[in-house]
């Protein structure tokens, strides 16, 4: 009996489909190793304020505080200027164009740009905790440090939507001011530089609003700066802050689609 000839279609090894994806990400942070105004940025501000501000006090609770908080503003400055500058100026060259022309995975991008600013941070948060543990003289346990670290990473989501909506809605002409504009107040609204209970009431009353309030209080619960009974609060804001810049964000690029020729 003759049987029909079953096409079999051959599995591409894992090994092959990841090659692209781990290129993209090792060029992406090569590349914003190379701009030197955002690696100086990012890594030296929050070093420069750390020395400033963190260790005048040994043995101070001002500078375990401001390891985690300086963290968490490394975070959203990577994200920002990396993702939303970046992507705005790519949009703008015609480089976005022939990203999502080429043959590489859409979402090896978008993963190459979230991992490469947490790589950033990451790197911001242990030179943080060098710095703490020799100059400050504080301790920082491996089990905190492995902690803070992962709330780096995971909090990489949500500044990585924000950072994609930014980049697909403004002019690059304007990004670094506008960035600036946006985040300085929202970082010292958020505690980021110094306790809130320090700040005026309207300030401390519009803070649970903010996103970066929400990422503060999850890293400043590693060292007891903040209830841990929080974090399951903290992690749904932050996550349905992440569905609605994600969801905005491709309403955004559905609709620039649509009207190009």
């Amino acid at each position: 009996m003759n049987e029909a000839a079953v096409p079999f279609a051959p599995r591409v090894p894992a090994a092959p489909r990841l090659r692209p994806v781990l290129m993209e990400i090792g060029y992406e942070f090569i590349r914003l190793a190379r701009t030197r105004a955002y690696s100086f940025s990012v890594i030296g501000f929050p070093l420069m304020f750390y020395l400033l501000f963190g260790t005048g006090q040994r043995h101070g609770p001002i500078a375990q505080y401001l390891i985690a908080s300086y963290s968490c503003l490394a975070l959203g400055s990577a994200c920002l200027f990396g993702i939303g500058l970046g992507i705005s100026l790519e949009r703008a060259q015609g480089w976005l164009e022939l990203k999502w022309a080429s043959p590489m995975p859409p979402l090896a991008y978008l993963l190459a740009k979230m991992l490469s600013s947490a790589a950033f941070a990451l790197i911001v948060m242990a030179a943080l905790i060098w710095l703490g543990i020799t100059v400050g003289g504080v301790t920082v346990s491996l089990g905190q440090a492995a902690r803070l670290a992962l709330i780096v990473l995971l909090g990489s989501i949500p500044f990585t939507a924000l950072g994609l909506l930014i980049g697909l809605l403004m002019p690059p002409s304007a990004g670094p001011g506008l960035i600036n504009l946006i985040y300085l107040p929202v970082s010292f609204a958020s505690g980021f530089f110094m306790p809130l209970r320090m700040l005026p009431h309207w300030v401390q009353a519009l803070a649970p609003a903010l996103p970066t309030y929400h990422l503060a209080q999850l890293a400043l619960a590693v060292f007891g700066f903040a209830p841990r009974a929080g974090a399951p609060l903290h992690w749904l804001v932050l996550g349905g802050f992440s569905v609605l810049m994600f969801g905005a964000a491709w309403i955004t690029f559905a609709r620039r689609e649509l009207r190009a020729p």
